[in-house]
Formats: C-alpha cells, structure tokens, sequence
C-alpha cells in the first residue's frame, strides 16, 4: 500500500530488484566521476550538491564499467513505487519501525540529532530488509516525474508523464520528524543540486 490517507492506494511490483543498502557515498561517487561536488566533504558520507541528472549520469557510467558490464549489471534510480516499497519493508506505518516519532533518532539523522549536517551512512539502525538511512540524512532522487498518485490500484507505475519536477524521498539531516515518513514526497527540477540532497540506486538485471 503506496501513500497515505487520501492518497492510500494499491501498488503492485512484478520486476525484482535490488535497492542500495545506504545512499551512494562521496567516496563511490568520486571513484565513477572523478569529482567531488560536496559541501559537508567526507568519504563515507552520503554523496549531496548532485542534480537528478548528475545521479542519472553515475548510473549510466557506473554500468558501463567493464566489470559491472561483464556481469550484467544495469543501475538506475529507484522509481518512486520501488523507494517507499523498500523503505516501509513490509509496514503499514508512519515509519518503518512504527508511528512513534520519539524513536526516528535511533533510525534517522534529521533535524531534531543532525547539528545541521549530513554523516556518514550506516551509523543508525536499519530498517526491517537491512537499509540504511531510508529515513533522514539526505533526500534522495527517485526515477519519476512528481504528480498526483493514480486513483485504483497500479502495477509498477513510473510516476506522471511529464512534470517540473522530479521526486525526493526520505527527508534529510535539515528537516523536521515529518518530512521523514515513508509516505512523504517532495520534488525538484531535474537540475537542482542541493547539500541536502542525494541519493541511492537500483541494480535492476544481473546474472
């Protein structure tokens, strides 16, 4: 069950995939782009500064490396579908571990734990299917265009045809305990690039 209250509706996905188990690192971005874009610089910290298409393009070089080539992997970003069915791992709740916002601290860095900055991914609890940072520490780019949910029930929906903006998810170290629930959603311009603001990919074939 995809959204909330008004927006609750039934999704259903029939591709499997394989979701990253912490937002794509500075030290993994740097190794398939060369550059570092980051504000709040540190290896482990989870990539930020990047656009939509900044993270389309790591996707498309990090597949066309021999290795992964070789293996048949192909990367891509989480539609918005694929994002929350992750981060909910199997509940129905505000968040993956419950409706207690006094617990989101020992799961999310956002702004109630962060000192206004991201951390390194990893260091709080992980959800149910072993992910890290589904909630808080920064956004994160999804594959869709943002527009209002179908009404019905969809299978593997990939978002509006067309749009400003594409979708965030998750919420990050600057926001409030709301804007971390698995429900919530925000979008940006495809070319937007904020410190709060990264994401993490899908391996969507392999042999």
């Amino acid at each position: 069950r995809m959204g909330e209250n008004d927006d609750a509706h039934e999704v259903t996905l029939t591709k499997a995939f394989s979701l990253g188990m912490h937002e794509v690192t500075q030290s993994q971005y740097e190794q398939v782009m060369g550059d570092n874009p980051c504000r709040f610089k540190g290896a482990n910290n989870p990539v930020e500064q990047v656009s939509w298409e900044d993270a389309v393009e790591f996707c498309r070089k990090l597949s066309e490396l021999p290795a992964e080539k070789a293996a048949g992997r192909v990367y891509r970003l989480p539609t918005e579908a694929e994002w929350e069915y992750a981060c909910r791992a199997g509940t129905t709740t505000k968040y993956s571990f419950g409706d207690d916002d006094t617990e989101l601290g020992d799961y999310a860095w956002f702004s109630g734990n962060s000192g206004q900055t991201s951390h390194p991914v990893g260091g709080k609890k992980p959800n149910a299917w072993g992910l890290y940072d589904m909630h808080g520490n920064v956004w994160e780019w999804c594959q869709d265009w943002y527009g209002d949910y179908p009404s019905g029930s969809v299978t593997d929906p990939s978002g509006a045809t067309s749009s400003s903006g594409r979708v965030n998810r998750g919420g990050g170290w600057f926001n409030t305990a709301d804007n971390c629930r698995s429900a919530d959603r925000y979008r940006n311009s495809p070319s937007y690039r904020n410190y709060n603001l990264g994401f993490r990919v899908v391996r969507s074939s392999g042999k």
